[in-house]
């Protein structure tokens, strides 16, 4: 996607939810379409640069996101929450991410369908389900 494009996509799904267009916003959510896979506050901070809004700002940019329905929390590794754009998943099931036991990288498996566990327990209601695969990737195998 060009720079030009994620503009227009940014702008699209902020107005989409009816926030504010600010550039705390427009840039956060711009870093989180250019990345092929989840990133963290801190990963995102990163790569705005000299241009990122302070991590108090990108933090609460990110839930902001996730309140809204544009980003949500992918998984939790290390303490850390690692966000994406919503739009690859559904209400009720995220796609599978895959992570590296040996690198550590994560790939977004969004070809992949796992079907929504039911519980086999009283009581329990399934919501949303989130799968997480660990293993080696191609390049560590």
């Amino acid at each position: 996607m060009t720079t030009r494009e994620i503009e227009k996509r940014t702008d699209a799904l902020l107005n989409a939810v009816k926030l504010k267009r600010t550039g705390p916003r427009r840039v956060v959510l711009a870093a989180l379409l250019r990345a092929a896979e989840p990133q963290s506050a801190e990963q995102i901070a990163v790569k705005l640069g000299t241009s990122a809004p302070n991590k108090v700002t990108v933090y609460r940019t990110l839930e902001t996101f996730v309140n809204a329905d544009v980003v949500h929390k992918a998984f939790l590794q290390k303490r850390t929450w690692y966000y994406e754009p919503a739009d690859k998943c559904t209400d009720t099931q995220c796609h599978p991410h895959f992570t590296c036991t040996h690198c550590g990288d994560t790939h977004c498996l969004t070809e992949m369908s796992i079907p929504l566990a039911e519980s086999p327990y009283k009581g329990f209601v399934v919501h949303r389900q989130q799968v997480r695969l660990e293993g080696l990737c191609p390049d560590c195998a």
